[in-house]
């Protein structure tokens, strides 16, 4: 396992990390999550994600208690939370003052940990200013109770408003950002981003690197039973992501893979560690053998060469074009 800064942070994340999405508290049980973490744990993996919001907090719960039974040292784990959908009541959810402080509380006590390293504003919330948001988030690192602070899936725009307005009072700016980046989802982390990248040295922990499977080519031929396509509440993914265009897409990278002598998925988490302002890809597994073969992604890196970038590049015909020339 390699390890890259978070940004101009100086905490290290370890390459390929772990998240809880769809998987803890809902998908898979705390038996299989601890399996997953323990294989995740011992290839090097130091960075687990979490939210609030993830199976409405019991996958928090499900962490925790597994960092818990397992004995891990707090000081080599690097642990993230997000705040944003805290539940049904009328101040649950958003980025108010009063909702960031309560959330953050609420998931300290699932965790069962004294402080996140990471805390991150899960989505931009338009009804509560920015100077509210980044006064809360700068009480909880004074307080201790998280280490840095960022966003997810905010604009670049409001991202360098919040800088300011922390810069301009003397509070905690945010250092990172968490978008969607993978091979078809890539305007904004390579284009909207490029001014947190150089001039606020943002560091990023990318998410859904497979575009939610499509990447792994199981949807090659329909949508697998038990798969994240066919759960309750994940139609959308068949309209925004599992397009007629990108199945056939993925079908085209694969021999590009089997050449280089691994996965279709394995190839995707390589591109997207090829690109220098990632820092951390968190991967999913509801079982420990696809931690296991995840990893292998990091022997892959290397053999990504411009001619291969190229290729890939021929089969997406998505750069955006300002990085063309």
């Amino acid at each position: 396992m390699n390890y890259r800064h978070l940004g101009k942070a100086g905490i290290k994340l370890s390459e390929l990390s772990l998240g809880a999405w769809v998987t803890y508290g809902g998908q898979v049980g705390e038996e299989i999550a601890e399996k997953c973490m323990l294989a995740a744990y011992e290839a090097g993996v130091n960075f687990f994600d979490n939210a609030e919001a993830y199976a409405s907090g019991r996958a928090e719960v499900v962490m925790g208690n597994v960092i818990k039974r397992l004995g891990w040292r707090r000081e080599d784990l690097v642990i993230s939370t997000k705040v944003f959908w805290g539940g049904k009541g009328t101040n649950d959810r958003g980025l108010s003052h009063k909702h960031i402080i309560e959330g953050v509380n609420n998931s300290l006590r699932r965790l069962q940990m004294d402080y996140v390293d990471l805390l991150f504003c899960h989505r931009p919330d338009p009804n509560t200013p920015i100077e509210e948001t980044v006064r809360a988030m700068d009480i909880l690192v004074r307080q201790g109770k998280a280490f840095y602070w960022g966003t997810s899936e905010w604009s670049a725009a409001d991202i360098l408003r919040a800088d300011g307005i922390a810069r301009q009072y003397n509070l905690t700016p945010p250092s990172m950002e968490q978008p969607q980046y993978n091979m078809f989802h890539r305007q904004v982390f390579e284009m909207e981003y490029q001014p947190i990248y150089k001039e606020l040295g943002y560091g990023t922990t990318i998410w859904s690197p497979l575009a939610s499977g499509l990447l792994s080519g199981k949807y090659a031929n329909g949508i697998p039973e038990g798969s994240r396509a066919a759960l309750p509440g994940y139609e959308w993914l068949l309209e925004e992501t599992l397009t007629p265009e990108r199945i056939e897409k993925a079908r085209q990278l694969t021999p590009i893979a089997a050449d280089l002598g691994c996965t279709l998925a394995q190839m995707s988490l390589a591109w997207c560690l090829k690109n220098p302002n990632v820092s951390t890809v968190i991967t999913g597994a509801s079982r420990p053998e696809q931690v296991h073969e995840n990893m292998k992604a990091l022997d892959v890196v290397d053999k990504l060469t411009p001619a291969i970038m190229a290729k890939i590049e021929e089969v997406l015909g998505n750069k955006p074009e300002s990085l063309l020339d």
